[in-house]
């Protein structure tokens, strides 16, 4: 990567990118449940492999009515965009979240709730923008920047269209990937047990 452009070009020459279909939901699904199953904040709300599982189901499952959701190679990245002025989730669709951690995470419901209330509490709301809501490589495919790459492709399309973007970067380590690539941070948040923070991030359109 070029810190100063934000580019991965040498990645990005190769990129094989697609808009998913609802037909890829369950490679997605795959994808982004093993990229997050050790993630200092999913990892710690869903230790069963079967409650990250359907929260990823649910959040990538609402975002394919949008053609914002791109996959890299055989599902080796996936990135998962909510485009401006749109809603993450619809009411139905949120409704269903309680029952979810109850049935997965039985006591520990009401601290995995106040983690995902937070991702929406610390949402800024000033200005239209694409809101990366999830960003993971298959554990098979790491170490190449594939993550990355796409992560670029789908930053020109922004740029293209003149936006700003936004992601909570639930790993700290990840936290100067985001940077190089133009993102900044504007806030945090800790997860309920105090054994992690997430950085809040905002990029300006170039």
């Amino acid at each position: 990567m070029s810190v100063g452009s934000g580019r991965h070009p040498a990645y990005a020459r190769s990129m094989s990118a697609r808009i998913a279909t609802d037909g890829d939901i369950d490679g997605i699904v795959e994808t982004l449940s093993l990229a997050f199953a050790d993630d200092p904040l999913w990892g710690w709300a869903f230790p069963d492999g079967d409650g990250l599982a359907a929260m990823m189901r649910l959040f990538a499952g609402s975002a394919l009515r949008f053609p914002w959701t791109w996959i890299a190679g055989n599902f080796d990245a996936v990135a998962v965009w909510i485009p401006p002025g749109e809603i993450e989730l619809t009411d139905a669709e949120e409704a269903s979240i309680q029952p979810l951690l109850e049935r997965h995470v039985g006591d520990r419901a009401r601290d995995v709730r106040k983690l995902v209330d937070a991702f929406e509490e610390y949402h800024p709301d000033e200005r239209p923008h694409y809101y990366l809501s999830l960003l993971g490589t298959h554990p098979s495919a790491r170490g190449r920047g594939v993550g990355m790459g796409l992560l670029n492709e789908c930053l020109i399309k922004v740029d293209q269209e003149g936006m700003p973007a936004y992601l909570e970067s639930s790993n700290p380590s990840n936290d100067h990937r985001y940077e190089r690539h133009g993102f900044r941070k504007i806030g945090s948040f800790d997860r309920p047990d105090g054994g992690s923070t997430a950085a809040t991030m905002w990029r300006e359109p170039r």
